[in-house]
């Protein structure tokens, strides 16, 4: 390490949801005044169904996640990135691929979509899991409300 000061990483999951939306927008709110960087992190995988053979079209599920992490990122950021933020596109299931990157990470930020009522109090799996087998702390954002 030389002495130097490693830059904090702060990991967003993005699903193109409202919820990761603001989990994005809440990341950088955090990792400007901090010096830190945001790794906007999209996953994808395969359908189980082609788990045995390869099909015709197969690499459309991986352009379509990074579709969606580009979506995400013009909707907070328009179509300049801040030199903080970075993205990253992962083949994997999300639970895991979020868990293992919060081995080098010193925050997870992830939007949960909540329904109102008793559903409200819950969080997703994908959240419920970081939270729970995270290796650094997890913040966990509600999209904004609708107006």
């Amino acid at each position: 390490m030389g002495g130097e000061a490693s830059t904090a990483r702060i990991v967003v999951g993005v699903d193109g949801s409202e919820a990761s939306i603001e989990a994005l927008r809440q990341a950088q709110s955090l990792a400007v005044p901090l010096g830190a960087q945001v790794i906007a992190t999209v996953c994808w995988e395969f359908p189980q169904v082609y788990g045995g053979y390869v099909a015709m079209g197969i690499d459309d599920f991986e352009e379509s996640a990074k579709q969606v992490l580009k979506e995400s990122l013009a909707k907070v950021f328009g179509p300049d990135l801040p030199d903080n933020v970075v993205s990253r596109v992962v083949r994997g299931h999300t639970r895991e691929s979020l868990i293992e990157a919060s081995r080098e990470a010193d925050l997870i930020v992830l939007g949960r979509r909540g329904h109102g009522g008793f559903g409200g109090l819950l969080i997703g799996s994908v959240s419920s899991a970081c939270v729970a087998h995270a290796h650094c702390p997890v913040l966990v954002v509600h999209a904004p409300e609708a107006s």
